[in-house]
């Protein structure tokens, strides 16, 4: 057989006899070697240990890129699924449910036009024009009751954004009706003050504008800030000056309410307070009248935020603490503030949680404060053991009176208790209840005490009339326009008197020598000169002030017709309670 020949066999040849270009080749033949994986990581260990120009250096590198591909591909899912588990879970929310009702709209109703508005009296008053003046005429009090309307001052205001463009009042309530321009002159007239007493309050109107910093605030200690611009506030309202409603005083009052809306922020709290913060409630009443004749929803909105730590603060006796703070004590004058803020946001409408029952609990805030004989103490403990002066009794009388137990005997006993007080600055330690050291603040006490007696009326009243608005009008300082002395320029350009009172007392609260304001105090009718601060003056011509409106500024508690939660269609703009009843009471005079 012919065998094949045998292949020849070439010789292995050393590296250096093999040319570039073969050396290359064998290299890349090595990268298509089926390779095991063990012997594929110690080539690649191997190689990475070799020069990086080598052909063993790039074949290792090759093949870490080639083993990382698989690797990252499974480590990257394995992490991300890791670290969603670790997420904590969230749970759904739990399905919201409402209960609708369908209310089908009522008939149309064809309504009559209402009937022209008659003439203004001739006794209306301007507030800007401050040339009248002149003595009251004969003090008389008549017994029938102010005439009440219910009628729109204005349009319903637009919608707003901050408090400068709030307008008049779509309806001022019941309480607040007597305030409009027109009813202002006729209870002035009725009283028989007229003219000349409104022109006393425009002067301390004026005295206060040239006061208030360009914040919209007053008072030097930042401690009395919110109190004293509450106070202010209170003070321009009362006489109908709401924000830019008027060219004189708007602007005033709506500087004083935005430095309010504004200290409040988005909290429950005012920024500035005073120790014991009374500031607090004050804010609180000024802002609910301030809603009340403006309907302005920043200021309810503030409002709403602000009274909410007076309901919490009421105590298990129905008053109040320093502070508001939950305490087995009631304090007769701090209760006094709380008590009036409550009543005059419940009565601007506003309805939050808890209002209503705080407000009829009110109703008996001052039970535990009552000592018996008509005496009202100034504090209790634990509910009982009434002690301290009796001088708060005006402040407990006025705020029953305000809460509607105008008919409760303890409101009757103490009206007979205050019928031998007095109103005269250098007398003003002859009282019922004993001297300075039980009266220290007699401006304080005058101005819940001349309220408490327009509650009553009648005789009541008509003898206090007689002592009270005599003393204040003759007690005011006052710079005249004349020469431009004032420094006060109304809109028109014209120079116009300014006024201010301070207390006859050296004590009255917050007094002090430091002021450098002169002033005049009296003692077991002795008169000295002393000096007084800014804020005290503040303070005592808002008190005072306040009183000479008391023919206007709020009608008799039994009188009222209550119209404060209507718009303009007469409809209720929250849910329908009990105290919204219409009270009327007429009082007829005996013939013969």
């Amino acid at each position: 057989m012919n065998e094949e020949p045998e292949a020849p066999v070439e010789e292995a040849r050393p590296d250096e006899e093999i040319d570039e270009s073969e050396r290359a080749y064998r290299e890349m033949q090595k990268l298509f070697e089926e390779l095991s994986f063990r012997e594929r990581w110690r080539r690649m260990m191997a190689g990475l240990k070799m020069p990086k120009d080598t052909g063993e250096y790039k074949f290792a590198k090759l093949q870490l890129q080639r083993l990382s591909g698989p690797a990252v591909a499974v480590a990257v899912p394995l992490i991300t699924v890791i670290i969603l588990l670790m997420l904590p879970r969230r749970e759904a929310p739990p399905p919201v449910t409402a209960a609708v009702e369908i209310i089908e709209p009522p008939e149309e109703v064809e309504i009559e036009p209402p009937p022209e508005e008659p003439p203004p009296p001739p006794d209306t008053l301007e507030p800007n024009e401050s040339e009248i003046d002149g003595e009251p005429g004969d003090i008389t009090p008549v017994d029938e009751p102010a005439e009440v309307t219910d009628e729109p001052v204005s349009a319903k205001p637009k919608d707003i954004s901050t408090v400068a463009n709030v307008k008049s009042p779509i309806k001022m309530p019941g309480i607040f009706s007597s305030r409009d321009p027109g009813q202002r002159g006729r209870q002035l007239g009725k009283f028989g003050v007229g003219g000349a007493g409104d022109a006393i309050v425009v002067r301390a109107l004026r005295w206060l504008k040239m006061q208030q910093k360009s914040d919209g605030s007053w008072g030097d200690d930042s401690s009395f800030r919110t109190a004293l611009t509450g106070m202010a506030i209170l003070t321009y309202l009362a006489h109908n000056e709401v924000p830019d409603d008027t060219t004189e005083f708007g602007p005033t009052t709506k500087r004083a309410i935005q430095f309010l809306v504004d200290s409040l922020g988005s909290g429950e709290y005012f920024r500035d307070k005073d120790g014991n913060n009374y500031s607090h409630p004050i804010g609180v009443y000024a802002l609910g009248e301030a809603y009340a004749m403006t309907r302005n929803p920043l200021v309810k909105s503030a409002v709403e935020r602000a009274v909410q730590p007076l309901i919490r603060g009421q105590n298990a006796w129905n008053g109040w603490e320093y502070k508001m703070a939950q305490t087995a004590r009631t304090d007769n004058s701090y209760s006094g503030w709380c008590a009036q803020a409550i009543k005059a946001v419940h009565a601007a409408g506003i309805d939050v949680p808890g209002l209503e029952e705080c407000y009829e609990k009110a109703k008996h805030a001052f039970d535990s404060v009552y000592r018996g004989d008509g005496h009202f103490c100034y504090q209790s403990e634990s509910g009982g053991n009434p002690n301290g002066h009796e001088a708060e009794t005006a402040i407990a009388t006025l705020c029953m009176q305000l809460l509607e137990q105008y008919n409760d005997p303890k409101v009757k006993s103490a009206m007979a208790f205050m019928d031998g007080c007095t109103y005269s600055f250098a007398q003003w330690e002859n009282q019922p209840w004993g001297g300075g050291g039980n009266n220290p603040s007699p401006v304080y006490y005058w101005y819940y005490l001349t309220q408490a007696k327009f509650q009553v009326g009648g005789a009541t009243f008509g003898a206090w009339n007689k002592m009270f608005y005599p003393e204040l009008r003759d007690r005011q300082q006052i710079i005249k326009g004349e020469g431009g002395a004032s420094g006060y320029v109304d809109p028109k350009g014209k120079y116009q008197d300014i006024g201010w009172w301070d207390s006859p007392s050296k004590g009255e609260a917050y007094r002090s020598n430091k002021g450098g304001l002169p002033c005049t105090w009296w003692s077991g009718g002795q008169e000295t000169q002393g000096s007084t601060s800014l804020d005290c003056r503040i303070m005592d011509t808002t008190l005072c002030a306040l009183q000479l409106m008391v023919y206007y500024r709020f009608l008799p508690t039994s009188q009222q017709v209550d119209v404060s939660v209507r718009d303009a269609g007469g409809v209720l703009d929250r849910p329908a309670r009990k105290s919204d009843e219409i009270k009327v009471t007429v009082a007829r005079k005996p013939r013969g």
